[in-house]
C-alpha cells in the first residue's frame, strides 16, 4: 500500500499540535516566502481554495506590495532570515508545500536547503531567473518545480509591443493548439473562442462569430499567422545607414574644450602665416603654404633682416606649431575613444526606424529584448544603472544600452523614440513607468506604449484616462502557474488575453465532489470556464468533443480553459468536501 507523503506529514503535524494542546486545523497548509508583489498575488490565488497560508516576508516590505494580512486565511510572519528557526515558526512541519519566490536565485536555493532540514521530502516551488541554474536545482530535491515569472510574462509584453499576436503553442492529448484570430484559422480547426472583444472573455456557445475574435485552434500546417510573423521579421530587419551613423559618432566624439583649443591654435597659425607671407613675399600660393607649414612645425631659421612684425608673426607661428601637433594627436585619440564608447553605450543617436525601445533591463526586460532580437526586431534599451542585470545580455545581442532616466524626454529622444514602433516600460517602479509613458506620448502622440503596472485597477484607470495602450502585470500573469504547482495541479498553459490570464489545466473529479453525478455541461460557466475535453475514468484517451449530457464520475478528468476565479470555483466543486474544522459541522 502506497502512503501519501503529505497525509503522513499532516498526521504527524496534527499529533504534535494535539500533544502541545494547540488548536487543530485539518486544512492543507502552504508556506510562501517572498518580498515583492508576486507573493501577494500567489497568496490571493491560494486564499480562495479553503487552505491555510503562511506568508513569510521581511520586516520591511516594499511599498507596492498590498497588505497580506487582509487576505482571508493568510497568516503573516516577518523574519530577517529564511533559516530553520524561521521555517519552524512558520509551521513548515506537516505543510503541504513551500514556495520560495524571492527575486534572488542563490537565496532561494539556500532557503530550500534549510527547509529540507525541517521537513524532508517537502514539495518545493522555486522562482529562478537563471534557467541553467534552475535545471541543476531540480536534481537536488526529490519534489521540486522551478518556474520563472519573467519567462512566463515576457511573451505577453513582446506580443503587445508588436501590436499582433505572437504564436502561443502548447500540446495536449495529441493536438498542438495555438492562439490566433478567427480569420486566420479554418472553421474545422477552431476549438473554442477565448475573447470576443466587447462580448466578453470565454463567451457562451452560440455567440455570433467575428473575424477579430481570439480563438484556440489546432495548429495544422502553416497558418496565416506564421506568414504574418515571417513578413514582420523581414520588414523590421535593421536598416543600416553608415554615413548618418558616422556623423552621429563624430558628434559624440567631439570634446568642447579640446575643440576650442585646436580652433584657437589654427586661427593663430592662419593669421601668422598670412602676415609672414605679406612681409616676405614669395612666388605663388603653393610657396606661401609651404613656408607657413614648414614654420608651423618648427623648421624655421632666425631671420634678423625681417621687420619686427614679420619676426613676431614667425615667433607666434612657431609656438602655435609646437602646440598644434600634440593637440591634433590628443583630439584624434580622444575622438576615437569617445566614439567607441558612445557606440557601445548607445549614446549615439543613429537614425532608427520601426525599432522597439525597452525601458528597464531587469529579469523581465532581459527576456523581452532577447525574444524581440530573436524575431529580428531592432531594440534599444534604457536603464538607470550603468550595469543592470541584463547588461551582459544586451552586449551579447548587440543591443545599445542608454544609461539615463527614462522619465526624461532627453533620454527618450536619444533612443529615437519618435521613430520607434513601440515603447515597452518594464521597470519595477509603477510611478517611474507611468512617467516614462507619459513623456513618451508627449514626444509622439500616436506611440504604442506597453506598460508594466502591478495594481490591476490602477492600470485600467490609467489606460482609460491617458489612452496609454496596453498594461501588463508580471505577477498577475505568473501567479496562477505558481499556485497550480503548489496545489499539485497539472497546469498545461497560461494564455494572456488583454489583462486576463486564461489558464489551461486539468481538473479531476474526486469522491463525494459536488460535480460527481452531474452532467458535463454543469462544469462549464460562461465567461469563466470552458470545457475543452474529457478523459473518462479508467481511460487514457481524451475526447475533444464530449457529450454534454455525460454524467461525471469520480476519476473523470476535465481539460478546461478558465479564468482564475472560474478555475478556483471549479476546483472546489470537483474536490472532496473538506472535513469539519474545529468540531464545526461541514459546510
Amino acid at each position: 500500500m502506497t502512503v501519501d507523503p503529505w497525509r503522513d506529514r499532516a498526521r504527524r503535524a496534527l499529533a504534535t499540535r494535539l500533544r502541545e494542546n494547540l488548536p487543530t486545523d485539518s486544512r492543507p497548509h502552504y508556506v510562501i516566502c517572498g518580498s515583492d508583489p508576486l507573493i501577494y498575488t500567489i497568496a490571493e490565488e491560494l486564499a480562495g481554495h479553503r487552505v491555510r497560508v503562511t506568508a513569510v516576508v521581511p520586516p520591511r516590505m516594499r511599498a507596492d506590495v498590498p497588505d497580506l494580512a487582509a487576505l482571508r486565511g493568510v497568516r503573516v510572519l516577518r523574519a530577517e532570515r529564511l533559516d530553520e528557526r524561521t521555517f519552524k515558526a512558520a509551521g513548515l512541519e506537516g505543510a503541504h508545500a513551500l514556495a520560495l519566490v524571492n527575486p534572488d536565485d542563490v537565496g532561494n536555493i539556500h532557503a530550500a536547503l534549510c527547509a529540507q532540514e525541517v521537513e524532508s521530502g517537502l514539495r518545493l516551488v522555486m522562482r529562478m531567473f537563471n534557467p541553467s541554474l534552475g535545471n541543476g536545482v531540480k536534481q537536488l530535491f526529490a519534489d521540486c518545480t522551478v518556474l520563472s515569472d519573467a519567462a512566463m510574462a515576457a511573451p505577453a509584453f513582446v506580443a503587445a509591443s508588436l501590436g499582433e499576436l505572437t504564436p502561443t503553442y502548447f500540446r495536449h492529448a495529441g493536438r498542438t493548439l495555438t492562439l490566433v484570430r478567427r480569420s486566420e484559422a479554418r472553421p474545422e480547426h477552431v476549438v473554442c473562442v477565448l475573447d470576443a472583444g466587447e462580448r466578453g472573455v470565454l463567451p457562451p456557445d452560440g455567440t455570433p462569430a467575428a473575424p477579430t475574435d481570439l480563438v484556440l485552434a489546432e495548429a495544422a500546417g502553416r497558418t496565416p499567422g506564421m506568414d504574418v510573423a515571417a513578413r514582420r521579421i523581414v520588414r523590421h530587419r535593421r536598416r543600416r545607414k553608415p554615413l548618418l551613423a558616422l556623423g552621429s559618432a563624430l558628434r559624440a566624439a567631439l570634446n568642447r574644450k579640446l575643440g576650442v583649443a585646436v580652433l584657437v591654435t589654427l586661427v593663430v597659425t592662419l593669421v601668422s602665416g598670412t602676415i609672414l607671407a605679406q612681409a616676405d613675399p614669395v612666388d605663388g600660393f603653393w610657396e606661401s603654404i609651404y613656408v607657413t607649414l614648414l614654420t608651423a612645425v618648427g623648421s624655421s631659421d632666425v631671420e634678423m633682416e625681417r621687420n619686427h612684425l614679420a619676426q613676431a608673426s614667425q615667433l607666434a607661428l612657431t609656438i602655435s606649431g609646437l602646440a598644434l601637433l600634440p593637440l591634433i594627436t590628443a583630439a584624434v585619440v580622444e575622438g576615437v575613444v569617445n566614439a567607441r564608447l558612445a557606440l557601445a553605450s548607445g549614446r549615439v543617436r543613429t537614425p532608427r526606424e520601426d525599432h522597439v525601445v525597452v525601458v528597464g533591463l531587469g529579469n523581465v526586460g532581459t527576456r523581452v529584448i532577447r525574444q524581440l532580437t530573436d524575431l529580428g526586431i531592432e531594440v534599444v534599451a534604457i536603464d538607470r544603472k550603468a550595469q543592470p542585470l541584463g547588461a551582459k545580455t544586451a552586449e551579447e545581442l548587440g543591443v545599445p544600452l542608454i544609461v539615463g532616466d527614462a522619465a526624461l524626454q532627453e533620454t527618450l529622444r536619444s533612443a529615437s523614440v519618435d521613430t520607434c514602433q513601440a515603447l515597452v516600460v518594464v521597470s519595477t517602479d509603477d510611478v517611474t513607468n507611468l512617467q516614462a509613458a507619459l513623456n513618451a506620448r508627449a514626444v509622439r502622440e500616436d506611440l504604442r506604449v506597453v506598460l508594466r503596472l502591478f495594481d490591476g485597477d490602477f492600470a485600467l484607470r490609467v489606460q482609460r484616462a491617458f489612452n496609454l495602450g496596453v498594461s501588463r502585470s508580471v505577477s498577475y500573469l505568473a501567479a496562477p502557474a505558481f499556485a497550480a504547482a503548489l496545489l499539485d495541479r497539472h497546469m498545461i498553459a497560461t494564455i494572456p488575453v488583454d489583462r486576463h490570464a486564461l489558464l489551461v489545466t486539468e481538473v479531476t473529479v474526486q469522491d463525494g465532489a459536488p460535480l460527481a453525478g452531474r452532467p458535463l455541461r454543469a462544469a462549464g460557466e460562461p465567461g469563466r470556464v470552458r470545457v475543452l475535453g474529457l478523459t473518462p475514468h479508467g481511460s487514457t484517451t481524451m475526447s475533444w468533443l464530449p457529450n454534454p449530457a455525460h454524467v461525471l464520475r469520480p476519476g473523470d478528468r476535465l481539460a478546461v480553459v478558465a479564468r482564475r476565479v472560474g478555475l478556483r470555483t471549479l476546483a472546489e466543486r470537483a474536490a472532496t468536501p473538506p472535513p469539519p474544522v474545529d468540531g464545526s459541522p461541514a459546510a
